[in-house]
């Protein structure tokens, strides 16, 4: 699943192509995604112009004219890219919005567990979606006080404690671990034990992870792609996410792998304790 920043990388490319356009055709060739789109969706967007793109947490906003936001999350295999109108369609090319320039915003989901919907920008804060979001770890207020507060009342796994979107927005499973590498402790630790200063530290490696990958366009392994179609190229950077058995890249120690969940978490015995 696209994380916070491949949606960021997403949102960036976005911006540079969508600002200013206007949809003139909107086409759905399959609504049937994790919550299906709405039959009025197209008279919704027909004519708008796309003022801006931003996004909140995992999700992208495109802002409207009118005061309306056309808002999507990309599930587990969904891409959103801007192409010129000869580029061939592929077969889980689900929304096709055409523009005023001749090129086409696409929405494809081979798992069709996207979101696609419009809503008033005034109505944004109570989508069920968005209503119990935790910070951002770009704001100012992304502190180790504000992670200290939730941590030591909490008896979860650091992993599993990153991933919940209620205190922390937008990061997954790949950056939790690179983060909780970053901030030497191991990702089956309780919550609860952490000091202050491991809060501190872990807070302050959440925004140097997030923004090195950002600037590395994000981490393509299977779906993921950016605006424009192309990989990101994190991957190459990861330190200790599927690298179970390889080398650290700081002592050398084999990378381990345990299962929390239905999901693996990766660790270096040494670098973190």
């Amino acid at each position: 699943m696209p994380e916070l920043p491949e949606v960021e990388t997403i949102c960036r490319g976005l911006r540079m192509h969508l600002r200013d356009r206007r949809i003139v055709q909107v086409e759905v060739l399959q609504p049937r995604l994790r919550n299906p789109v709405a039959p009025t969706l197209p008279a919704q967007l027909m004519g708008k112009r796309i003022t801006n793109v931003e996004r909140l947490a995992k999700y992208i906003l495109l802002f409207l004219d009118g005061g309306m936001v056309w808002l999507f999350h990309l599930g587990m295999s969904g891409k959103l890219i801007f192409v010129g109108p000869e580029t061939p369609r592929q077969r889980h090319d689900h929304i096709l919005a055409s523009l005023d320039n001749g090129s086409e915003l696409r929405y494809h989901d081979p798992r069709r567990f996207g979101l696609s919907l419009v809503v008033q920008k005034n109505q944004l804060s109570e989508l069920p979606q968005l209503r119990h979001l935790g910070m951002d770890p770009f704001d100012a207020g992304f502190t180790g006080k504000y992670l200290y507060n939730f941590t030591r009342h909490s008896e979860r796994r650091l992993r599993d404690f990153l991933l919940d979107q209620r205190v922390v927005a937008g990061v997954g499973n790949i950056y939790a671990n690179e983060i909780l590498f970053r901030g030497g402790v191991r990702p089956m630790t309780r919550s609860f034990r952490l000091t202050r200063k491991q809060t501190n530290q872990i807070a302050a490696m959440t925004s140097e992870v997030l923004g090195e990958a950002i600037r590395w366009c994000g981490t393509s392994f299977s779906d993921y792609r950016d605006a424009d179609d192309n990989f990101g190229e994190f991957q190459n950077h990861l330190r200790v996410y599927d690298r179970e058995g390889e080398p650290c890249r700081i002592c050398r120690a084999k990378i381990k792998r345990v299962t929390m969940g239905a999901r693996s978490a990766f660790y270096c015995p040494s670098c973190q304790k």
